[in-house]
């Protein structure tokens, strides 16, 4: 499952994966990171939590990368991802140099707690 919010008032989109993540669950999920994303002004940042993700189908990473440009080209300033397991990581890293400018800074944590001291600095 993936779920989306767009806090407009914190200017921070969050996406929260759990469970097992399909390919056609972020094929469809693409809809309201655009939506989420017209929240937001430029300078956004994203939190993307991994606290919860069993697995998911590498025919997801398609998805993640246009959503990373999603994204990019609105102004992206700063992407903080909570992945406790690096396991979990599921290229993220590597996606993100061909998908992000070099100026949006980008931040792995290991907690959730430690995300949001990031995002409130």
């Amino acid at each position: 499952m993936i779920n989306f919010d767009a806090d407009k008032s914190r200017n921070l989109l969050l996406i929260r994966y759990s469970g097992r993540v399909g390919a056609d669950e972020t094929e469809q999920g693409l809809e309201q990171v655009r939506s989420g994303l017209a929240k937001l002004s430029s300078g956004f940042r994203l939190l993307a939590d991994l606290t919860d993700l069993e697995t998911m189908d590498p025919g997801c990473a398609p998805f993640i990368e246009k959503a990373m440009d999603l994204c990019n080209h609105k102004g992206a300033s700063m992407v903080v991802r909570v992945i406790p397991d690096p396991h979990r990581d599921i290229g993220l890293q590597i996606m993100s140099i061909f998908h992000y400018d070099g100026n949006v800074k980008i931040f792995t944590c290991e907690t959730p707690a430690q995300a949001k001291e990031l995002l409130e600095t």
